[in-house]
């Protein structure tokens, strides 16, 4: 009799066990990469755009992660900001903003693109969302004045709401013919990887600092 309530506690605590198991496997972090044609991975085949390749990076350092293709080719930060909510309803964890290119190859007002950006980052702040500024920096063919306005834009919001930044987006890809496609502005594959190979220090540390963050009574992260 002994023995069988034995092995009958024990497949209760075995059971007990695996279940409590199940609970306690953390769900991957979602990250959001809100961009333009260079999160999209415009003219690559999908496993060696941006995101996945971020993703993929991140995986092999031990991430547990999910990285969200919110890129569109041919984007503005106008067009960012207004399909921001679609955006967010994939219900991120933590964001990378990657937008300004089409807005500065346009030749758009920089004071616009500054109050673009700000809406999206105060959004994401308000939403409690911790997120990397992916900047941008002008070409000179656009003159001092406007390079002057639109370079200053990132560190400026950078500071502002406290989040922090990569400098320069292209890092280690731009004016690098053999890292680009042929149009000379969007890279290819290992003009990708330069491009991870630089922002991944930036990404892993956001991804440390929310995994950080203080949690409820719960153990639950607060929203």
């Amino acid at each position: 009799m002994g023995g069988l309530f034995n092995a009958f506690v024990g497949a209760a605590l075995a059971l007990l066990l695996s279940t409590a198991g199940v609970g306690a496997v953390a769900k991957p972090v979602r990250i959001l990469a809100l961009g333009d044609s260079l999160t999209a991975g415009y003219g690559l085949p999908e496993d060696q755009g941006f995101t996945r390749q971020l993703e993929k990076a991140l995986k092999d350092k031990g991430y547990e992660v999910e990285v969200i293709d919110a890129g569109v080719s041919g984007d503005t930060t106008a067009g960012g900001l207004s399909r921001l909510d679609w955006a967010l309803g994939d219900d991120p964890d933590v964001a990378v903003v990657e937008l300004g290119a089409n807005d500065m190859l346009r030749g758009i007002d920089p004071a616009a693109v500054r109050a673009n950006l700000d809406q999206i980052l105060a959004r994401l702040t308000e939403e409690k969302i911790p997120t990397l500024l992916a900047g941008m920096v002008a070409a000179p063919n656009l003159g001092r004045a406007y390079a002057d306005a639109f370079n200053a834009i990132y560190p400026d919001l950078a500071r502002k709401y406290g989040v922090p930044l990569y400098p320069f987006f292209l890092e280690g890809a731009a004016n690098r013919p053999e890292l680009n496609q042929g149009d000379g502005i969007h890279p290819n594959a290992r003009g990708v990887t330069a491009i991870i190979d630089g922002i991944l220090p930036y990404v892993t540390r956001l991804l440390d600092a929310y995994a950080q963050r203080p949690t409820s009574s719960s153990g639950e992260q607060p929203s």
